[in-house]
């Protein structure tokens, strides 16, 4: 009888082992699906506040010499200021 019980214990921290690991991929997945969910919002931002200063200097309200002071100021990487030409 008592070989029976430890088989059962066995039986049942082995299943406990494989439910603890099925609960780490699933957070795991969450914390991946949450860091892409915070970087697609981090790129829209991005993108949205972009098209606003964009616009503003077509319509004269930020000055285009501003904004360029603003790029040169904040753009070190060669191929970020090749896009803007600076």
């Amino acid at each position: 009888m008592p070989s029976k019980l430890t088989d059962r214990i066995e039986t049942l921290e082995e299943r406990l082992k494989q439910l603890k690991a099925q609960q780490q991929r699933i957070e795991a997945r969450q914390r991946q699906l949450s860091s892409r969910r915070a970087r697609r919002d981090d790129t829209r931002r991005k993108i949205l506040i972009g098209a606003i200063v964009l616009a503003k200097v077509e319509q004269g309200v930020i000055e285009e010499a501003q904004l360029r002071s603003w790029l040169r100021g904040a753009l070190s990487r060669p191929d970020d200021r090749a896009l803007f030409r600076l």
